[in-house]
């Protein structure tokens, strides 16, 4: 009954087997093993984007830092959800790889921004000449924190009020796979299609060691990226450990199949939801994330029967959660959490 995390789990057999392989013998470090040049070649097929450059990093927070860095100058603002991952969970990072870029907020019910409030925000900002923070780019985030999902029309909605304003979009995708598994598009119809010009492309929330791409559809930035990454000290020297990695989760779809398990161990824990007395979900159920919350005792009552996860703020005098489904979840998982929540 853990469901505290997507990043939890452990890894896929796929995943161990391929890290296995790579470990025999020698290959060039930085990013020069054959491997990473098999996985530029998957991504740019995977997103019909044969001029994307690729690269790869260990963490979420080092994709999206070193995305906004070459976005956004430091006298720029990044406009995002006000509760943007890059704004709640990553401890001043973007802002710090920007050099002073500063997030600047955009309300939104459910984790999600719509056009009008984007819109809204962004004339609202750098309109006091030198002394004001300027317009610098967008940055979406797709599953949002919400656990909600935007579609590719609703991407593109978003993207077209940054374009008016001849700013760059970046999708934060570390839950990309579920995104896409929730709305049945193509990888190419999420993001440059869509107007994206940066993704930040998930792999350790949805069964990976620890890796993540970045995946930069103007190749003009890739020099800019390739030196930050390497002075933020993100190049990692044994490269071929993370190459392995991604390499495996794109073979043979593997990276959806997990995603979705995930999704669809969380809409079987919101049909169970539905049946214990008094739960209410705060937002809706979309890809592999839910926020529930219950009578008071509901956590004494979960945790003792066993049961992990984030006690969230909520109601007063309510006890709310966050759950969170995993490639690994299970029916069985599902069913004994139901149990605990049940009085």
């Amino acid at each position: 009954m853990f469901f505290a995390s997507d990043n939890t789990s452990g890894c896929p057999p796929q995943i161990m087997a391929a890290l296995l392989r790579a470990n025999d013998g020698y290959a060039m470090g930085y990013g020069n093993d054959p491997i990473m040049g098999e996985v530029r070649r998957q991504m740019r097929a995977l997103f019909d984007a044969p001029e994307a450059a690729v690269y790869l990093v260990a963490t979420g927070t080092a994709a999206n830092s070193l995305a906004c860095a070459i976005a956004c100058p430091p006298w720029g603002a990044v406009f995002c959800h006000s509760h943007a991952h890059i704004a709640e969970d990553e401890c001043g990072a973007p802002e710090f790889f920007t050099n002073g870029a500063k997030l600047v907020l955009v309300p939104g019910t459910h984790g999600r921004m719509t056009p009008d409030a984007l819109a809204a925000t962004i004339a609202r900002t750098g309109n006091g000449g030198v002394h004001s923070v300027q317009r610098g780019m967008v940055s979406i985030t797709n599953v949002t924190e919400a656990g909600t999902v935007y579609t590719p029309a609703e991407v593109a909605a978003l993207a077209a009020v940054a374009r008016g304003q001849g700013l760059p979009v970046h999708l934060d995708g570390a839950r990309f796979a579920n995104a896409l598994v929730a709305t049945g598009a193509t990888p190419a119809q999420m993001t440059w299609a869509a107007g994206v010009d940066i993704l930040s492309f998930g792999g350790t929330k949805n069964g990976l060691m620890g890796v993540e791409a970045v995946v930069i559809f103007d190749p003009a930035k890739a020099w800019e990226f390739e030196l930050r990454r390497k002075r933020a000290g993100h190049l990692p020297s044994k490269h071929r450990y993370l190459s392995a990695q991604m390499q495996a989760y794109l073979t043979d779809g593997l990276w959806l199949d997990l995603a979705r398990q995930a999704n669809a161990m969380a809409a079987r824990l919101a049909q169970g939801l539905a049946q214990v007395p008094d739960a209410v979900l705060a937002h809706p159920v979309q890809a592999n994330i839910l926020f529930p919350h219950f009578p008071t005792g509901t956590h004494a009552r979960a945790e003792a029967a066993g049961a992990v996860y984030y006690r969230m703020p909520g109601p007063p005098d309510r006890d709310a959660a966050r759950f969170v489904a995993n490639w690994s979840t299970t029916e069985s998982d599902v069913q004994a959490l139901i149990a605990a929540l049940t009085p």
